[in-house]
């Protein structure tokens, strides 16, 4: 296919993909994205500073205004009847499918744009295919504006053999991560947290507990990989959303390697315009709760959330107080595992709204209350943890990364392209067998 209709077909299929899923939000996101492009455009064309700040904050309004109205309305109208007594009536709004990321790319664009970090695109066809670009549209990775701006119009160089195979492997990596490990604890992880709080003990905690945490890491991880993948297929190169997160020594490490795309964001858009480290120390440690607080209420519009995202600012501010140092002074091999408890304590808030439930489990973990938990461990599950927890230490040392990096890189002699292309087709397969032999299981951050 000629270079020149690539984008047409992609911005088309983007919308099919978007309208099967939400049909009755594509006008609303078709709608945004042009009035945005409008809003920038006349923004650029300003002669004084003054003049554009207007036009950023007209645009800001019009997309936080939404994200606003869809995804927290409901949320801060049930809290304020809660604390104050009322009876204030609200529709009940349905959360279009991927506001919260496609929200922070369109503010990445016209922030990106009055920085002159950028210059803003010419067609507005062009803009929405940013936008809409389907394999990163519903779950991410977060990609900001100047990262793939010069890719949307010239994208040539990566039409290459490699990078092709590169994305079909890492494709179907990702769809392996998803359907056969994450889908398989994610049943665990459900068997458990459905009992009743009387019914779990601390090995029923535990096991719902690390059964979630894989779960949560292999079906984001699946997603992001299958949204990369895809992007190299079709020429796209995104960025890296994951980097082994849970051989992390700390939780300032475990933020550098989880959701890297939105710690990206927070961190640009949001913590260095607060200061970022250039100001006095306790206004640098109010700044990560915000920071965190504000992330665990981009999840979702709900207290477990919020409560999550304060749980790992707070932990990022005892390191820099003094466990950082302590962490330092333990070595990787102590800090490790001890980071990944934190993690594993955290999730649990993540996965449960209930949280009076989420404390309870919390506590059975660490009660060593044991009696008969009314829950079936299956084989299933515990070759699935072992698997997940293979590759999750995977990378731990510097040659295990190294062979990663050759899987996940585009560069393959012949006789490793063909074992690369089995490879992928074998997985692809597999796959589907556990697509049509298990319930349907939706990506988490899907709701998101």
């Amino acid at each position: 296919m000629p270079h020149k209709f690539k984008n047409a077909v992609i911005l088309c299929a983007s919308i099919y993909f978007y309208s099967w899923g939400g049909p009755k939000f594509i006008f609303v996101i078709l709608g945004t994205t042009f009035l945005d492009f409008l809003l920038v455009n006349t923004m650029q064309n300003q002669k004084t500073q003054k003049s554009k700040r207007v036009y950023l904050i007209i645009s800001l309004c019009l997309n936080l205004g939404l994200l606003f109205y869809f995804k927290y309305c409901n949320f801060f109208i049930e809290n304020i009847n809660a604390v104050l007594g009322t009876e204030i009536s609200w529709l009940k709004v349905v959360l279009p499918i991927g506001i919260s990321f496609y929200t922070f790319e369109s503010l990445t664009y016209v922030i990106d744009v009055y920085r002159g970090v950028h210059k803003p695109l010419k067609n507005v066809w062009h803009y929405q295919t940013y936008i809409l670009l389907f394999p990163k549209l519903i779950a991410g990775p977060i990609v900001r504006y100047h990262d793939i701006a010069d890719q949307i119009t010239n994208r040539e160089k990566n039409y290459t053999a490699e990078v092709k195979l590169s994305g079909f492997l890492i494709f179907c990596l990702g769809l392996a991560k998803k359907t056969i490990i994450a889908n398989t604890l994610g049943m665990q992880a459900d068997a458990v947290f459905k009992l009743a709080p009387e019914e779990i003990d601390t090995a029923a905690a535990w096991i719902g507990a690390i059964a979630y945490t894989f779960q949560i890491y292999f079906d984001f991880s699946g997603y992001s990989d299958m949204a990369i993948g895809l992007g190299k297929i079709m020429g796209f190169k995104f960025p890296e959303n994951f980097n082994n997160p849970y051989i992390s020594g700390s939780i300032t490490e475990f933020w550098r390697r989880w959701h890297i795309t939105l710690g990206a964001w927070m961190k640009n858009y949001l913590y260095i315009p607060m200061g970022g480290n250039k100001v006095s120390n306790s206004k640098l440690y109010r700044n990560l709760i915000l920071v965190f607080l504000f992330s665990g209420l981009w999840h979702g519009a709900s207290w477990n959330f919020v409560l999550w995202g304060a749980y790992h600012g707070l932990f990022l501010v005892l390191e820099r107080l003094f466990l950082g140092r302590v962490f330092e002074k333990l070595g990787k091999f102590i800090a490790v595992p001890i980071t990944f408890l934190i993690v594993i304590t955290g999730w649990v808030l993540f996965r449960n709204e209930d949280l009076g439930f989420a404390v309870h489990v919390i506590k059975q973990m660490y009660s060593f209350e044991f009696f008969h938990s009314k829950f079936v461990l299956n084989n299933d599950f515990i070759t699935m943890a072992i698997v997940a927890t293979l590759i999750s230490f995977f990378t731990i040392t510097t040659k295990t990364k190294e062979i990663q990096n050759k899987i996940y890189g585009e560069s393959f002699s012949p006789s490793a392209k063909w074992a690369v292309l089995v490879c992928g087709v074998i997985l692809y397969y597999v796959s589907l067998s556990y697509v049509s032999a298990l319930d349907f299981n939706p990506f988490i951050y899907f709701r998101f």
